[in-house]
């Protein structure tokens, strides 16, 4: 059975990256004694899987994207969301912008690429 999803981020700066997810985005986590000192892994929360197409059409307009896996952390009051991290330390890649599926805005990860923080105007799957 299966019981959660793992997320991995790939960072040139590994121990940046952990630093952010504890000490910016406060993030609780576990350090197995058996892995290397500071390998710590994250609680992600509830979370939601979707699949997106790799080519279509959307509003009349073609699209085609490489197969690739995508990272997303979601929230239910975007503004709120981000100057609360801004306050811890975060730093954010240009505006909110209204994406269609919600408002979402590039949040900067050190040693890694960003992440989408996003509030959703889809209806939720994480709380069923």
């Amino acid at each position: 059975m299966l019981t959660a999803v793992h997320l991995l981020i790939y960072s040139d700066d590994p121990e940046a990256t952990r630093s952010f997810l504890r000490d910016v985005l406060r993030r609780p986590f576990v350090e197995h004694a058996e892995s290397a000192p500071g390998w710590l892994i994250f609680k992600t929360g509830a979370s939601e899987l979707g699949i997106h197409p790799t080519s279509g059409t959307y509003e009349g307009e073609s699209f085609s994207h490489p197969r690739h896996h995508s990272i997303s952390l979601m929230c239910d009051d975007i503004g709120g969301t981000k100057a609360e991290l801004e306050d811890n330390g975060a730093e954010f890649t240009g505006t909110i912008e209204d994406m269609g599926f919600g408002l979402a805005i590039m949040l900067k990860v050190p040693g890694a690429d960003d992440i989408l923080l996003y509030e959703p105007r889809h209806p939720p799957a994480y709380n069923l």
